[in-house]
């Protein structure tokens, strides 16, 4: 038995998600289809993250335990044929049995790409948010400022979070770049509440357009209530960008 550590890279427009789910087509799903096509039975696999349905990866990890010889130097290009273009391959390495693809992940990096023109991308339309006011990235950076540390983020968190779950993370780094009409926010945190990071660039958004007031987002964190966070920002323009372990 030897345990396999996939690194993978997609694009999410077509999927609901990575997790597996009834009734839907995932990333999991479609990759472990072609498993079993090529290792003759159905191997489990475990994702490092659940990515909302339309949500990007271009790092994203499984790990999968097996008894089929199979050489994991071979792994990337036997897989790379046959899998859908929108999914790759990019690395596979064997890893100790205790080794646990969601749980032994210390941190994330998420992207967050916002297009910042007057006219559209249809080139963009399911890659990258669209935002037609001008956005401020200096200001952005001085008004995401509270949310770097260790907080209680119930405010930037989805009501259907599980109850009794912590809503407590540390955000790392949180940072707004541009390159050209692209403006980039990445944050980094040990771990991610459901839509957390679309709740957080939706309530930015709002502070950069006059909806919200400047200084509102340290008072709208210590609230510990949703109602008073903007909106959530669409899944398309996130992206899964570096997992830690």
């Amino acid at each position: 038995m030897k345990n396999l550590l996939v690194e993978i890279a997609y694009r999410g427009t077509a999927y609901h998600g990575f997790q597996f789910q009834k009734n839907a087509r995932t990333v999991a799903e479609v990759i472990q289809d072609k498993i079993e096509q090529v290792f003759k039975r159905r191997e489990p696999i475990v994702g490092c993250s659940r990515t909302d349905a339309g949500v990007h990866a271009n790092s994203c990890f499984f790990h999968m335990k097996t008894d089929v010889p199979f050489p994991t130097e071979k792994f990337s290009e036997v897989f790379n044929r046959i899998l859908p273009p929108d999914i790759v391959v990019l690395s596979c390495k064997e890893v100790p049995l205790d080794f646990h693809a969601r749980y032994s992940c210390k941190g994330k990096e998420y992207l967050y790409r916002i297009w910042n023109h007057p006219i559209k991308d249809p080139f963009l339309s399911d890659l990258a948010l669209y935002h037609k006011k001008p956005i401020d990235v200096q200001l952005l950076n001085r008004e995401a400022l509270p949310l770097v540390g260790r907080h209680d983020f119930t405010s930037f968190c989805n009501p259907n979070h599980k109850e009794g779950m912590s809503t407590v993370r540390t955000v790392d780094s949180l940072s707004f770049k541009r390159e050209g009409d692209m403006v980039t926010m990445s944050i980094h945190a040990d771990g991610f509440l459901y839509n957390m990071v679309r709740i957080i660039v939706g309530t930015l958004l709002e502070v950069n357009d006059g909806m919200l007031p400047l200084n509102s987002i340290l008072p709208i964190l210590m609230a510990k209530n949703r109602s008073l966070a903007g909106r959530t920002a669409p899944p398309y323009g996130l992206y899964l960008n570096r997992v830690d372990y």
